[in-house]
Protein backbone atom coordinates (compact mmCIF):
# COMPACT_ATOMS: atom_id res chain seq x y z
CA UNK A 1 0.00 0.00 0.00
CA UNK A 2 1.33 3.30 -1.17
CA UNK A 3 1.13 6.38 1.24
CA UNK A 4 0.72 9.86 -0.55
CA UNK A 5 4.12 11.04 -1.26
CA UNK A 6 3.55 7.55 -3.77
CA UNK A 7 6.26 5.93 -1.90
CA UNK A 8 5.98 2.45 -0.27
CA UNK A 9 5.33 2.22 3.03
CA UNK A 10 7.81 2.77 5.52
CA UNK A 11 5.81 2.08 8.99
CA UNK A 12 6.78 -1.00 10.96
CA UNK A 13 4.03 -2.52 12.11
CA UNK A 14 4.58 -5.39 15.61
CA UNK A 15 1.35 -7.11 15.38
CA UNK A 16 1.00 -9.23 18.62
CA UNK A 17 -2.19 -11.76 18.84
CA UNK A 18 -3.57 -13.35 21.72
CA UNK A 19 -6.61 -15.71 22.29
CA UNK A 20 -7.96 -16.16 25.52
CA UNK A 21 -10.36 -19.11 24.54
CA UNK A 22 -8.93 -22.41 23.41
CA UNK A 23 -10.23 -22.51 19.94
CA UNK A 24 -10.11 -19.77 17.78
CA UNK A 25 -12.72 -18.70 14.96
CA UNK A 26 -11.48 -20.31 11.31
CA UNK A 27 -11.87 -16.87 10.08
CA UNK A 28 -9.61 -15.49 12.45
CA UNK A 29 -6.59 -15.45 10.03
CA UNK A 30 -3.37 -13.48 11.23
CA UNK A 31 -2.43 -12.22 7.69
CA UNK A 32 -5.87 -10.67 6.98
CA UNK A 33 -5.40 -8.86 10.69
CA UNK A 34 -2.38 -7.32 9.21
CA UNK A 35 -4.16 -6.01 6.17
CA UNK A 36 -7.34 -4.63 8.14
CA UNK A 37 -4.65 -2.73 10.67
CA UNK A 38 -1.96 -1.40 7.94
CA UNK A 39 -4.55 -0.09 5.55
CA UNK A 40 -6.19 1.98 8.64
CA UNK A 41 -2.98 3.04 9.42
CA UNK A 42 -1.48 4.23 6.40
CA UNK A 43 -4.42 5.39 5.32
CA UNK A 44 -5.09 7.74 8.50
CA UNK A 45 -1.78 8.23 9.82
CA UNK A 46 0.92 7.84 6.41
CA UNK A 47 3.82 8.77 7.96
CA UNK A 48 3.86 6.68 10.79
CA UNK A 49 6.99 5.53 11.36
CA UNK A 50 5.90 2.42 13.55
CA UNK A 51 2.22 0.82 15.37
CA UNK A 52 2.64 -1.46 18.20
CA UNK A 53 -0.71 -3.07 18.59
CA UNK A 54 -1.62 -6.20 20.66
CA UNK A 55 -5.11 -7.66 19.63
CA UNK A 56 -6.41 -9.79 22.26
CA UNK A 57 -9.66 -11.93 21.25
CA UNK A 58 -11.34 -12.68 24.76
CA UNK A 59 -14.30 -14.47 26.01
CA UNK A 60 -17.37 -13.35 27.48
CA UNK A 61 -16.16 -13.27 31.27
CA UNK A 62 -13.01 -11.34 30.20
CA UNK A 63 -14.93 -8.57 28.14
CA UNK A 64 -17.12 -8.05 31.07
CA UNK A 65 -14.94 -7.81 33.44
CA UNK A 66 -12.77 -5.29 31.32
CA UNK A 67 -15.80 -3.07 30.09
CA UNK A 68 -16.74 -2.65 33.82
CA UNK A 69 -13.34 -2.16 34.94
CA UNK A 70 -12.37 0.44 32.28
CA UNK A 71 -15.90 1.67 31.90
CA UNK A 72 -17.78 0.89 34.20
CA UNK A 73 -20.39 -0.81 31.90
CA UNK A 74 -21.86 -3.89 33.48
CA UNK A 75 -21.68 -6.08 30.23
CA UNK A 76 -19.59 -7.62 27.79
CA UNK A 77 -18.62 -5.01 24.58
CA UNK A 78 -17.23 -6.13 21.06
CA UNK A 79 -13.83 -3.80 21.25
CA UNK A 80 -12.45 -2.32 23.62
CA UNK A 81 -9.48 0.07 22.85
CA UNK A 82 -6.47 0.78 25.83
CA UNK A 83 -4.08 3.44 24.01
CA UNK A 84 -1.00 4.00 25.39
CA UNK A 85 0.99 7.60 25.12
CA UNK A 86 3.91 8.77 23.07
CA UNK A 87 6.54 8.36 26.40
CA UNK A 88 5.85 4.75 26.35
CA UNK A 89 5.21 4.67 22.32
CA UNK A 90 7.81 6.78 21.03
CA UNK A 91 8.20 9.17 19.21
CA UNK A 92 6.49 9.24 15.35
CA UNK A 93 5.12 5.52 17.06
CA UNK A 94 1.72 4.27 18.16
CA UNK A 95 1.11 1.73 20.86
CA UNK A 96 -2.51 -0.03 22.30
CA UNK A 97 -3.95 -3.01 23.55
CA UNK A 98 -7.24 -3.97 21.37
CA UNK A 99 -9.90 -6.28 22.92
CA UNK A 100 -12.58 -8.34 20.92
CA UNK A 101 -14.82 -10.80 22.03
CA UNK A 102 -15.76 -13.04 20.06
CA UNK A 103 -18.43 -14.62 20.94
CA UNK A 104 -20.00 -10.98 21.14
CA UNK A 105 -19.06 -10.75 17.64
CA UNK A 106 -20.26 -13.49 16.05
CA UNK A 107 -24.01 -12.75 17.72
CA UNK A 108 -23.85 -9.26 16.42
CA UNK A 109 -22.82 -10.90 13.02
CA UNK A 110 -25.96 -12.86 12.92
CA UNK A 111 -28.49 -10.24 14.44
CA UNK A 112 -26.93 -8.06 11.37
CA UNK A 113 -27.21 -10.48 9.05
CA UNK A 114 -23.78 -10.56 8.71
CA UNK A 115 -20.40 -13.03 8.09
CA UNK A 116 -18.10 -13.13 11.08
CA UNK A 117 -15.25 -12.23 8.91
CA UNK A 118 -17.03 -8.86 7.78
CA UNK A 119 -18.15 -7.47 11.28
CA UNK A 120 -14.74 -8.58 12.95
CA UNK A 121 -12.83 -7.10 9.89
CA UNK A 122 -15.50 -3.84 11.04
CA UNK A 123 -14.11 -4.33 14.42
CA UNK A 124 -10.57 -4.38 13.75
CA UNK A 125 -10.62 -0.87 11.86
CA UNK A 126 -12.81 0.27 14.34
CA UNK A 127 -10.65 -0.75 17.26
CA UNK A 128 -7.64 0.67 15.42
CA UNK A 129 -8.84 4.33 14.75
CA UNK A 130 -9.54 4.54 18.51
CA UNK A 131 -6.05 3.79 18.74
CA UNK A 132 -4.86 6.59 16.81
CA UNK A 133 -7.67 8.85 18.60
CA UNK A 134 -10.49 8.50 16.56
CA UNK A 135 -13.62 8.89 18.40
CA UNK A 136 -17.26 9.04 17.96
CA UNK A 137 -18.21 10.75 21.45
CA UNK A 138 -20.45 13.75 19.43
CA UNK A 139 -22.72 12.89 16.31
CA UNK A 140 -20.02 14.85 13.84
CA UNK A 141 -17.16 12.69 15.31
CA UNK A 142 -19.15 9.79 14.45
CA UNK A 143 -20.26 10.95 11.32
CA UNK A 144 -16.42 10.91 10.16
CA UNK A 145 -15.19 8.01 11.69
CA UNK A 146 -18.24 6.03 10.52
CA UNK A 147 -17.45 7.28 6.69
CA UNK A 148 -13.82 6.34 7.28
CA UNK A 149 -14.81 3.06 8.15
CA UNK A 150 -17.20 2.48 5.00
CA UNK A 151 -14.23 3.44 2.64
CA UNK A 152 -11.48 0.95 4.20
CA UNK A 153 -14.00 -1.81 4.11
CA UNK A 154 -14.95 -0.87 0.81
CA UNK A 155 -10.97 -1.48 0.18
CA UNK A 156 -11.43 -5.20 1.31
CA UNK A 157 -14.53 -5.49 -0.73
CA UNK A 158 -17.28 -5.41 2.47
CA UNK A 159 -20.65 -3.36 2.87
CA UNK A 160 -21.08 -0.33 4.98
CA UNK A 161 -22.10 -1.64 8.36
CA UNK A 162 -24.03 1.61 8.90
Amino acid sequence: MANTAGKLSTLKLLLSVQIEHASPPAELNHAQLRRWVKATIETTQPHLRQAELTFRFVGLAEAKALNQQYRGRDYATNVLTFNYDAAVAGAGALASDIAICTQVVKREARAQGKSFKDHLAHLVIHGTLHAQGWDHETSAQADAMEALEVMLLQRFRIQSPY
